[in-house]
């Protein structure tokens, strides 16, 4: 098709403020879906997705009204997935930006637009839910006036439920939205703005092509990952797969490869011919590394090869999840993941419980730590348990984020108490209408247990919160180790900075004492730094009373079976094996 004739867009909005239903109103008035096939959520496949109401993969579709070709990419909206935002964001030249009528403007809505003006995207401001009874149409207006400077007569009133004025918004990408540019290359490039993997027919990728154009079985090569491969088959989305023996410039499509891993053609490659390869690639790609880790171990230990076979599957599709072996005296042989963020691991979770029917015990998060030597080398860990001899140790270096609340204002001075727990820096204040944006620096490790659950709390779940990775910055971090019974258990240790240390180790040495049920022995509970303990607590032992089956008064055997139990119960001490049940090891993300 002309190019003239193509319009490529993507929705933006926060969690929840109906991007998903707006795509599907979209495909019922074009024609896309029938009736018929219509569902709620459409694009939205993945029964996870369904469940939790959000978006995790992005989805393409193409649509065709009043003779023009639409291509929609319906994106995730959580903090976690922002580089595949950006990744959207950078194969199309429109964004629509939906804001909820009863919510406003969120952190994740501020968070993509910025994203949208970065790629110098046309956006067309859109107010979603204008039929329900708490909708403050007026209110939400000013508030993308302050943000992007538009004028009132822009923003357009839809009911996405409903359909109402939807048309509206179809028609406004026709007239104002701009095509893709023309380019004067003839040489393939094409972006790669997602790829999976299909058990029956290999990595399959969707792409955009820039400059060239892309025919069925071409021998194709992925420029950052350096590997080659086979346009095997080629087409579009409506949002089956349609084949097609050309995907040509401004184009929005899939590849179905002859790849076996993700790993090969990541998001935000560039594809071209192996015959005449492009001499650059397109802007902006860059490894996504995890930044939060947890250890997942079997229930069972004959689990584990079934573990790792469904990690393996899992990671064929998803390029972000790294893993390697982990060994743990007390839970056996598991494996060490690492995540994009705490939605990511969630999800990872219930994936590996449901589609792999795996029961699994998980230990607290933690994020990577960047150790310098004293003799200058540098190394990365990613538990606690990695730190090597404290005394060969210059300094340990932790991730910070840059975080960005909005909130309304009577609870702002609340929520600047919680960051300042956490060890954070607050940045700026600033107003939008009668909710304040607070922009604050906080290290990594202490928002990843139950910052957001308090945040959530102390607003009444008015708080919006998004947040970036900023840098590493050396601080006076130690080793917080936690004894049972006199035994270090390394899946427990965690690294905090020094002034938390002795409040940690009695938070958590007393959820151990709730947890770990009663023995027939004294158990003693410990929290310490090096050979310095900082807190401890006691276990009690059941106490059977040995002089119950003595019906005389005499003192003297009373006093023989006593001495008798206390020698028992001293050998039990020396020898005695404790059940440590699996919430022990989540101890840190429990609140009280």
């Amino acid at each position: 098709m002309n190019s003239d004739k193509i319009r490529n867009f993507c929705i933006i909005a926060h969690i929840d403020h109906g991007k998903s239903t707006l795509a599907d109103r979209m495909m019922e008035i074009t024609g896309t879906v029938s009736k018929r096939e219509m569902k709620a959520q459409l694009l939205d496949s993945m029964e996870l997705e369904r469940e939790k109401g959000i978006t995790i993969k992005l989805t393409p579709v193409q649509m065709h009204y009043k003779g023009y070709e639409l291509n929609l990419i319906d994106t995730p909206g959580h903090v976690d997935f922002s580089y595949e935002v950006s990744r959207s964001l950078q194969a199309v030249e429109t964004a629509i930006l939906v804001v909820d009528a009863t919510q406003g403007i969120q952190a994740q809505t501020l968070a993509n637009v910025y994203l949208a003006l970065e790629q110098d995207l046309y956006i067309i401001p859109v107010i979603n839910k204008i039929d329900l009874p708490a909708a403050d149409v007026d209110k939400v207006k000013k508030e993308i006036i302050n943000l992007l400077g538009c004028k009132e007569e822009e923003i357009i009133g839809v009911s996405a439920k409903t359909g109402l004025n939807v048309e509206q918004v179809l028609d406004a990408i026709i007239e104002k939205a701009p095509s893709p540019e023309k380019q004067q290359s003839s040489n393939l490039k094409a972006l790669i703005f997602d790829s999976y993997f299909d058990d029956y027919r290999g990595v399959i990728l969707y792409v955009r092509i820039f400059e060239g154009e892309l025919n069925k079985n071409d021998a194709i090569r992925m420029m950052a990952a350096e590997t080659n491969g086979l346009a095997l088959e080629i087409g579009t989305l409506t949002p089956e797969m349609q084949p097609k023996q050309t995907l040509s410039e401004g184009e929005i499509g899939y590849i179905v490869t002859n790849l076996k891993t993700t790993r090969e053609a990541k998001v935000g490659d560039t594809v071209t011919l192996q015959k005449q390869p492009a001499s650059t690639p397109l802007p902006g790609y860059k490894n996504v590394l995890p930044f939060v880790y947890a250890g997942f171990f079997p229930v069972s230990n004959e689990d584990y090869k079934d573990l790792k076979e469904a990690l393996e599957k899992l990671s064929l599709s998803d390029s972000a999840l790294q893993f390697e072996p982990e060994n743990s005296p007390i839970l056996g042989f598991g494996l060490r993941i690492g995540f994009l963020g705490l939605l990511h691991m969630d999800i990872i979770r219930e994936r590996l419980e449901r589609e792999f029917n795996l029961d699994l015990v998980v230990t607290n998060p933690s994020t990577n730590y960047q150790i310098i030597m004293n003799n200058g080398e540098e190394l990365e860990i990613k538990s606690a348990a990695d730190l090597p001899d404290i005394s060969e140790v210059k300094e340990i270096r932790e991730p910070w984020v840059k975080g960005e609340i909005i909130l309304p204002k009577p609870m702002i001075g609340s929520v600047l108490n919680l960051i300042v727990e956490k060890r954070g820096l607050q940045k700026n204040l600033s107003y939008i209408e009668d909710r304040a944006v607070i922009d604050f620096e906080a290290p990594m490790a202490n928002l990843l247990t139950d910052f957001y659950d308090q945040l959530k709390s102390i607003t009444s779940g008015y708080a919006s919160f998004n947040y970036e990775l900023a840098d590493y910055r050396a601080e006076d971090l130690v080793r917080v180790d936690f004894l049972i019974a006199g035994h270090k258990n390394d899946a427990l240790s965690v690294m905090c900075h020094r002034s938390e240390a002795d409040a940690i180790g009695r938070s958590v040495t007393k959820k151990l004492k709730e947890i770990i049920p009663r023995q027939n022995f004294e158990v003693a509970l410990q929290a310490a730094i090096g050979a310095r303990i900082i807190a401890r607590e006691t276990i009690g032992a059941y106490r059977k009373d040995v002089t119950v089956k003595i019906h005389t008064g005499d003192r003297d055997r009373k006093a023989k079976l006593l001495e008798k139990q206390k020698r028992g119960k001293a050998r039990m001490k020396r020898f005695g094996k404790i059940d440590i049940p699996s919430d022990a090891f989540t101890v840190m993300l429990k609140r009280d």
